[in-house]
Order: structure tokens, then sequence, then C-alpha cells
């Protein structure tokens, strides 16, 4: 039954944004005067439907996808994959009709308009996902405005050179006393590459020295430059909450399981995954002996991490768990700071994506550590379980993926007709049809065994008990 319900969550969630992907194509072809006559969620035989006007609206068998079939561009019933040029895969090139609301009959510049609308929906829908949780339910980590308490030193950083040691309060930064770590942040962020003099707590004595952020060139200043210098916050009162463990990780061959509570690793206690990340380098690679809390009853585990690939951070020693997020205060942004946050976050989202996107052709990402559509429905579920505002930042983050994908130049994707358009408009002519029917058809190959390998991925990374 869990598994059924897993199966819903997924073809909700997923036909939703295909749904308003294609809805962005449809819009716009039918703005421009292009004639649709289908416009199917799901590929293959027409499950269910009905036509109004001249489109089939229908549900396909395949629930994985979508497409929005145009007068002019070539493809019968059940067509494989949504195709925006002039045929679609599995079916003979046939001559245009020349009728006025086909789709090539229209000015190149209109179908790149309706071929980038579907991405913008998918961008339009993350942004209005994340407004809408910036301005109802914005987290803010209460750890930020509690007490400025250093969870874990790194070695050989500044602050294990003044003297800080795990279970330190700051009690000055700069011109600040008592600060709380978001003080901390942005006094930081105002006197990057300065010397900045930090009074602590360590066993009831007070300490002093000296600490100075420093920032890559070309980057924003960020969280991740404070913990370089050694501050890493106490983020949880308690230990570290393990909600799902990664099937084919260290941490399962060690016996770690959802629900356990991670009290101390190597008989250090750690509140927060960053703090953990950073031991386990210092560690580099040897195995730890955990101690964990299972339904109640202490247990002894050890685990040795491996180096896994991590965006953004390259490769990091690592157990494969996800855990549950440090506690939060809940605020309510007002519209202008809720949009603001927004398209914050949706940056910050999309620059994630890509550079995934270029560390695997950089070959710093590995293709097996993507994630198909068997670990996008776990991690669904996950969300679902934890409430409906987790569940919304997902979507937003499937939407952008969505977005961001289709806009690749490669054919059989909204780029790759875009790039198509673009050849075509700087040569004033149009490509060879029968070299675009072998380049589809040589697309069509890669992206199914592609598809094959990411979805075999996941399986074999199924954590089932």
């Amino acid at each position: 039954m869990h598994i059924l319900l897993v199966v819903i969550e997924f073809a909700i969630v997923l036909g939703f944004l295909v749904l308003i992907h294609e809805l962005g194509h449809f819009i716009v072809a039918k703005l421009c005067g292009v004639r649709v006559e289908t416009f199917s969620i799901g590929f293959g035989p027409r499950l269910v439907g009905f036509h109004y006007g001249d489109t089939d609206y229908r549900i396909s068998i395949l629930p994985v996808g979508g497409y929005v079939k145009m007068a002019g561009e070539l493809g019968g019933d059940g067509a494989p994959l949504p195709v925006r040029g002039e045929l679609a895969l599995g079916h003979a090139a046939l001559p245009a009709t020349g009728s006025p609301d086909d789709l090539t009959s229209k000015p190149r510049w209109q179908r790149v308009l309706i071929a980038v609308a579907g991405p913008l929906s998918n961008f339009l829908v993350a942004f209005v996902l994340l407004f809408l949780v910036a301005h109802y339910h914005h987290e803010v980590d209460q750890y930020l405005t509690g007490p400025a308490v250093v969870d874990y030193v790194p070695q050989g950083t500044t602050a294990a050179s003044v003297g800080i040691s795990p279970g330190d309060t700051i009690t000055r930064y700069n011109r600040i006393y008592n600060p709380n770590w978001e003080q901390i942040l942005e006094e930081s962020a105002l006197n990057l590459n300065r010397p900045i003099p930090i009074a602590f707590n360590h066993d009831g004595e007070t300490r002093t020295g000296t600490l100075t952020i420093t920032v890559p060139p070309n980057t924003e200043f960020g969280f991740d430059d404070v913990a370089n210098v050694g501050l890493i916050p106490r983020m949880d009162p308690g230990p570290i909450n393990v909600l799902s463990v990664t099937g084919g990780s260290p941490a399962e061959r060690a016996g770690l399981q959802a629900g356990d509570q991670l009290l101390a690793i190597n008989g250090l206690q750690l509140h927060s995954v960053p703090a953990l990340l950073f031991f386990l380098k210092d560690n580099k690679g040897a195995a730890d002996t955990l101690g964990v809390l299972r339904n109640g009853q202490p247990l002894t585990l050890t685990a040795t991490p491996e180096k896994m690939a991590t965006p953004g951070a390259g490769d990091q020693y690592r157990l494969g768990f996800t855990y549950r997020p440090p506690p939060a205060d809940i605020e309510h942004l007002p519209i202008g700071a809720a949009v603001s946050q927004s398209i914050k976050d949706n940056r910050e989202g999309s620059m994630l994506i890509l550079r995934v996107i270029k560390g695997l052709f950089t070959r710093h990402v590995a293709v097996n550590q993507m994630m198909g559509p068997v670990g996008m429905a776990q991690q669904i579920d996950i969300a679902t379980q934890m409430g409906i505002w987790p569940l919304l930042n997902l979507v937003s983050i499937i939407s952008l993926n969505l977005g961001i994908f289709n806009l690749m130049p490669f054919p059989l994707l909204d780029g790759g007709m875009i790039l198509f358009l673009i050849v075509e408009s700087i040569m004033r002519r149009d490509v060879n049809q029968q070299f675009k029917e072998v380049v589809y058809q040589v697309a069509f190959v890669c992206i199914i065994l592609f598809a094959f390998f990411v979805i075999f991925n996941d399986i074999t990374k199924l954590h089932l008990h």
C-alpha cells in the first residue's frame, strides 16, 4: 500500500509540473495562431480524455512526461517525445501542408517564443511556490538568533589556532557583545579581509583572539566562508536525527536506519551535519565509531565514510544519509520581502543545478549520483510526510530542474528546437530535413539509454527495510 501511495504522490507532482510546462507551450501557440491537435499528459496510447475545438486533451499510458502536438509538426497518436520541430520520432517526414495555422508556417521568432514558454512556465511556478513559502511559512533556524555556541572546530583553521574548542561560546565579535550567529554573519560580511577581534568563553574562562574572513575572488560571501575559518555553529541542541539512509552507502552497511539519533562519533557529540562533514574530513576517511540511539536503546555501530561528489563542494567524505533539519521559527514575510526571498532562493537553486550540470561535463560529479524517477519519488514521499511546506520547496526545485533541463541545447528538448531555429535564422534557410531526422533519431536513442541508466541506478540505490 505504501508503494502505491508513493506512486500516486509522484504521479500527482510530476503530472502537475508537466501540465504547467505544456500549458506554457499551449497558451503561446494559441496566441500565435497555431492549431494544437493534442495536449497530452504522458506518452503512448491514450487512456482518457476529451475533445474541445481542434484539440484532443488526453492522459496517456506512460505518465513520465507529456507533449503538445501542433499542426505542422509530424507524429500521430502516442508521439513518443515532446518534439517542437517539424517531425516526431517513429514517423515519416511529411511535407508541411502550408496551412496558415501550422507551426511551420509561423515566423521563427514566434516558434522560439513557443519553445521557451514551457521552461518559463516552470520558472514561474518555482517563483510562485517559493513566494508562498516565504510569505506564509518562512523558516528561520533557531540557532541563528540564539547564543553563538561552537559545535566543532576543524583542524588547522584560524579558530583552532586561537584556541576555540567545541562547546565554546562567542562572547564578542568585532563590536558586538554576546552576538548570535546571525550577527556574526552580518559582521563578517561587513569586515571581509580585515582582522576581527573576538572573545569567547572556554570552560568558564574568557579568552581573546583575532579572525580574518576571506572570500575567493568573484564569489559572494556565505556561511561557508565563516565555517572555513573554523566557526561551525551548534545548529541543534539535540543529536543529529536520521531521516533516510541511502542504499549502498557506508551508513547502510554500518546498519544505520531512518529514525536513528546520532549521539556521538568517536566519542565526540556533534549537533549538525556540517560539523559532521568537517569531522569526517579531519579524520581522513578512517573508520568511525557511531553512538546511536534507536527506539530508546543505545547502539554502537562502525562506519567507514567514502568520498562522494557534492555540488559546489567537490568530493567530501560522507556516510550517506539525510537528516531532519534543525529547529526553526516560522515567520510571515511581507509581500515585498517574500518576493525578494523567492528570487534569492530561485537564483541559488538555479546556480546549484547549473553547477551540477557543469560538474557532469567536467567529471567532478559522477553520473551515477544523479537522481531519476525512482529517487525523485522517494524524495517526494519523504517531503510529503514532513508536511506541505517541505513538499512545496521540493516541487519548486523539481520545477527549476525541469525548466533548466529543457533549455539545454539538445535535440528533442525545447533548447534543441531553439538552437535549430537560431541556426536557420543565421543561415536564412531551413536545415536539411533528412539531417534533422538523423539527429533526432540519434538523440532519441541517447535519451532512452540515459533514462534506462538513471532508472537502473535509482533501483540499485533503493533502501528497503
